[in-house]
């Protein structure tokens, strides 16, 4: 997570000349993020989000920050809440943006996340709904290496829950890695997260 994080940083660590509000906020808010500040980080994702009404970044970027953060919490309360600010926060992002593969892999992780919590309450109910996202997001966007990477780690999940062989699955987790070496994305602010964590799952892999 804490690569992932700052990885966040670098990438957005854009010149401070002729910034406009929106990225100087959108910085700061990754900076906050960077300093394990997550509460206030969210707080102000949520600002931007309420200034950019047109933009869907600044909601999945809260909804990111909550979700990331509820995977080990074990206090049922304190993870309800934040799922449920992570809902919220990807419900205003697909208002503005539908049928978004990087939302609908986010949708994805916050519903593995009621999973890793307790499998056998949640397992059952939205597994499905797992599945369903990332096979909708791949047809969306087949080449989107986060898409291919979150559903490979969702299916290697499922095939070591089972027992079954992971090797197709982590085939999958190499395509991903030859996909993130030629991604670029749209503005430095869209998601570009996911190679650190697909070399690290290829590893384990081997």
């Amino acid at each position: 997570m804490k690569k992932l994080i700052t990885i966040l940083v670098v990438l957005i660590s854009i010149s401070t000349t002729a910034q406009s509000k929106y990225e100087k906020g959108m910085q700061e808010a990754f900076q906050l993020w960077g300093q394990n500040k997550p509460t206030e980080a969210i707080n102000l994702f949520e600002r931007i989000s309420s200034a950019e009404k047109d933009n869907w970044l600044p909601s999945y970027y809260a909804a990111q920050v909550n979700i990331t953060r509820s995977f080990g919490e074990r206090d049922k309360e304190k993870l309800t809440a934040q799922l449920n600010k992570a809902q919220e926060s990807l419900d205003a992002a697909t208002a503005i943006s539908k049928n978004n593969p990087e939302i609908m892999v986010m949708q994805a992780l916050l519903h593995t996340a009621w999973v890793a919590y307790d499998g056998a309450t949640y397992g059952m109910t939205l597994s499905g709904k797992v599945i369903r996202l990332y096979s909708k997001a791949l047809a969306i966007a087949p080449n989107n290496p986060r898409v291919m990477y979150s559903k490979a780690r969702w299916d290697i999940g499922g095939a070591q829950f089972f027992g079954q062989d992971t090797a197709s699955f982590c085939k999958d987790i190499e395509k991903s890695i030859n996909l993130f070496a030629t991604f670029e994305p749209k503005t430095p602010f869209h998601p570009n997260w996911g190679k650190d964590q697909a070399e690290g799952a290829l590893i384990d892999c081997k």
